[in-house]
């Protein structure tokens, strides 16, 4: 029999009975996260106070309230946002802030509130730790194939270089600058105010290539390698304070582009060569091997991933002299307590260097003992975590005074962001990054090291 409108009326409810009602999926799982939510906030947060203004008109109140603590309020704007942070905690919670779900009151409070009651709150979600699982697996097993590499930059770097002009040194260094009583310390933007027009970073920035180069023992006639190119900026100091020659490479058609034109400006096309080049072609050249006199890498091993850490080492002690050679490399890093080469994705993985993985400085000396089996001889390790937070306050101050101006200058090659709410996304992205990031180092989450090995025999005691 043909199944008919009105046979369908058999399976109603007879007027004698209730009728059932069954919930709407979409508001079951939102009403779940929000209840699983706040439960463990309401066990977690021992430390501070936290005050959620909920999309659906209520309040809820977590920690103890006292003048001085750290208090912040967020506002939730779509009930989304209990879903994202279920599934994807801090991961979830940064998206439902770049694309407005939710506002908060204190960016850098609401930061050190989930650092700060890390070990009650890490029970957040389940289904957040089963994500991250596949995620750092996959990290892990697959590693940065050179495909998947270049992907990374294309994401990380190949941006528009006026982006990047806008809030770094003119050197254009996208890492942590050194900063030296002349500009008032790791605190002096905080206690003694800033300057209009200050040149504090540039001069920062130029203290720290400075360092590096004298680290790595550059003088007049030597062979520098470099891998992690940027905009040129360490290479073309290099060359002409030190008299050297320069190769450096780069995945970035971008970063390329720009540091070729700065070279050329700089009238040292002679002594720099930029390569796009991914760094384990290295063992293919046999002209480079054991042909430089020193190697640098400022911020680039955190884009090799933990399989390849041996690979890397290796293809320095490739191409570095047997003698009288030395190596400098400077990564942003985790704690020994907290590294793993399992890292799942989080916001900085996912939206500023996809698929990175921060090294420990332990296993960066480990990885360099085996292989280059044992020609390497550590030197030095630094410690710059502190001078960090500052480093990222002052690109942050400087990206913020340049939206309006480098807004139209963005268009251009990225149209969406004609549209206020993309522009806003965009402008919330960086924001929640400079945070995110000065944050971590300020708790000692992340540390930024820099570590000095030289061959054997070749340790300098002056």
């Amino acid at each position: 029999m043909a199944l008919t409108i009105s046979s369908l009326n058999v399976l109603k409810p007879s007027s004698s009975f209730s009728t059932i009602s069954v919930p709407n999926p979409r508001s079951w799982l939102i009403s779940f996260a929000r209840e699983s939510i706040c439960s463990v906030l309401e066990r977690g947060i021992s430390n501070g106070y936290l005050e959620i203004k909920d999309s659906d008109h209520r309040t809820r109140y977590f920690g103890v309230y006292r003048d001085g603590c750290n208090a912040v309020v967020l506002r939730v704007f779509s009930d989304e946002f209990w879903v994202r942070v279920l599934f994807s905690g801090d991961l979830g919670f940064s998206e439902a802030y770049i694309y407005g779900d939710v506002e908060v009151s204190d960016l850098k409070g609401i930061m050190k509130l989930w650092l700060e009651n890390t070990a009650t709150m890490a029970s957040l979600s389940s289904l957040s730790r089963l994500s991250s699982v596949f995620s750092s697996l996959s990290n892990a097993f697959f590693g940065q194939t050179k495909w998947r590499a270049r992907a990374n930059v294309i994401a990380s770097y190949d941006q528009s270089n006026d982006l990047f002009k806008a809030f770094l040194s003119r050197e254009m260094m996208y890492s942590c600058a050194l900063w030296g009583h002349e500009e008032g310390g790791v605190m002096g933007d905080l206690t003694l105010g800033l300057k209009p027009f200050s040149e504090d970073l540039e001069n920062a920035q130029l203290r720290k290539i400075r360092h590096v180069l004298k680290k790595a023992r550059v003088h007049a006639g030597s062979r520098v390698l470099e891998f992690g190119s940027g905009w040129g900026g360490l290479a073309i100091v290099a060359a002409k304070e030190c008299g050297c020659s320069v190769d450096t490479l780069t995945l970035s058609v971008e970063q390329k582009k720009l540091a070729e034109e700065r070279v050329k400006e700089a009238g040292l096309e002679g002594k720099i060569t930029v390569h796009l080049m991914d760094y384990r072609d290295v063992l293919n050249n046999s002209e480079w091997e054991h042909s430089f006199d020193a190697f640098v890498s400022v911020e680039m091993i955190e884009h090799v991933g933990a399989s390849h850490y041996k690979t890397y080492f290796k293809v320095l002690d490739y191409a570095l002299k047997s003698h009288g050679a030395a190596a400098v490399v400077t990564s942003s890093t985790f704690p020994e307590c907290r590294y793993t080469g399992y890292q799942a994705e989080d916001f900085m993985r996912r939206y500023m260097w996809p698929n990175s993985c921060l090294p420990s400085a332990t296993v960066l000396v480990e990885s360099a003992q085996l292989a280059s089996q044992g020609r390497f001889i550590l030197e030095t390790v630094e410690n710059h975590s502190s001078h960090y937070p500052r480093t990222l306050r002052t690109w942050s101050r400087r990206l913020e005074s340049s939206f309006s101006t480098l807004r139209p200058i963005l268009v251009k090659d990225f149209p969406s962001l004609a549209h206020a709410d993309e522009f806003e996304a965009f402008q919330r992205k960086w924001r929640y990054f400079f945070e995110y990031a000065g944050t971590g180092f300020e708790k000692g989450w992340i540390s930024c090291h820099m570590l000095t090995f030289v061959r054997e025999g070749d340790c300098n005691f002056d």
